[in-house]
């Protein structure tokens, strides 16, 4: 059954929640991120920002360069947890076909014809219970009100595929959702510069130049899109990473923050009842070297200490010569409850303990004695 699909996309997300939050912020410039004395990146701005030419991923010490008056506020990303889980509550009024791309993404399936209407209603219900803004884009398929989307911030588009040689098509070729910038550079060496010159090559040629994403590359330029809502979306991976303030020499201080982050990655697995099969550790060293080094484990695991055990393992086998200036974890290769191993079970069972008495107090109510040396 044809329907119409949907991409929310709540604007300048983060910022936006601060601003809501905090009256006197609105209509100033804010900007979310980490401190720019510790290396600190842009995670997100407001609209007033990005005036600035600030932006996402960008360095918070060019960040405050080009906006010196912005208010520069840290993540908190427990708080923008519980309101997206409020804002994808409002969605799930208007549909079950609800697909969670991010925190703050979500594409939509509705009854056909529908879209435009309900989109009005959504951004309505929205800023009416919760005070945030949302963009919507409407069409037929993902990548259409992908682009609609980004095309009709901040609010509602609506892209139909009879629109796509007269809208999509004199767009930069860089402007179609999955064309990054090398892939722009290659396509611009051979004369293609605007989405609709990508939507004349034949898949042929595009094949051959990008191998199997090459046609996909062709159908999207096309304004086609098959893929389905995925309304089970799974989990593929978790991940926590820290960049150091300063270059570290001592493998004691890289361990610890491993301790750390061994601890967030089991507490956000047990929270979705999940175990993990492989580890990987990243190390980026004081000259942007960076390397990934995975284990994977008979057994499953979701225990902080069995993580942090594999992952130090990783790290003193493949540590090499310092200094260190980043340091992350990720597991992997994850599935559901299975029989534990008798050492495995009483880590798990004493770390869902202090899973419960985060949730109930706080994230910092018990610390491992070594990270309060």
């Amino acid at each position: 059954m044809s329907c119409d699909i949907l991409l929310c996309d709540l604007d300048a997300f983060f910022a936006s929640i601060e601003q809501r939050d905090h009256p006197e912020y609105q209509g100033k410039p804010v900007i979310i991120g980490g401190r720019p004395e510790e290396r600190g990146v842009v995670a997100t701005c407001s609209y007033e920002a990005r005036k600035y030419g600030v932006h996402s991923a960008m360095s918070m010490v060019q960040a405050v360069r080009l906006c010196p008056g912005a208010i520069l506020l840290p993540v908190s990303m427990d708080h923008y947890r519980k309101v997206s889980a409020q804002v994808f509550s409002i969605y799930g009024s208007f549909t079950d076909q609800m697909e969670k791309v991010s925190i703050d993404e979500a594409y939509l399936a509705v009854p056909d014809g529908h879209g435009l209407e309900i989109a009005r209603e959504i951004q309505s219900t929205v800023r009416l219970e919760l005070d945030l803004p949302v963009s919507i884009g409407v069409s037929s398929n993902k990548i259409l009100a992908k682009m609609a989307c980004e095309l009709g911030k901040p609010g509602i588009k609506q892209v139909r595929a009879a629109d796509v040689p007269r809208v999509i098509w004199p767009l930069p070729v860089g402007k179609l959702h999955g064309i990054g910038s090398q892939t722009e550079r290659k396509l611009g060496r051979i004369g293609v510069k605007t989405i609709g010159q990508l939507a004349n090559l034949s898949e042929e040629q595009l094949l051959k130049m990008f191998g199997a994403v090459g046609p996909i590359m062709h159908q999207y330029a096309n304004g086609i899109d098959n893929r389905e809502i995925q309304t089970d979306r799974k989990i593929k991976s978790i991940g926590e990473e820290t960049t150091f303030p300063q270059d570290v020499y001592e493998q004691k201080e890289v361990l610890i923050e491993l301790l750390k982050l061994a601890e967030q990655v089991g507490y956000r697995l047990r929270k979705r009842k999940l175990k993990a099969r492989t580890v990987t550790l990243k190390i980026r060293f004081a000259d942007f070297n960076t390397i990934t080094r995975s284990r994977t484990l008979y057994d499953s695991i979701e225990g902080d200490g069995s993580i942090y055990q594999t992952a130090r393992d990783l790290f003193v086998n493949n540590c090499g010569r310092p200094p260190w200036r980043l340091v992350g974890l990720q597991v992997s290769n994850l599935d559901s409850y299975e029989q534990l191993s008798l050492i495995q079970e009483k880590d798990e069972k004493l770390c869902k303990v202090v899973d419960e008495l985060k949730d109930k107090y706080g994230a910092d109510v018990v610390k491992r004695a070594l990270l309060l040396l």
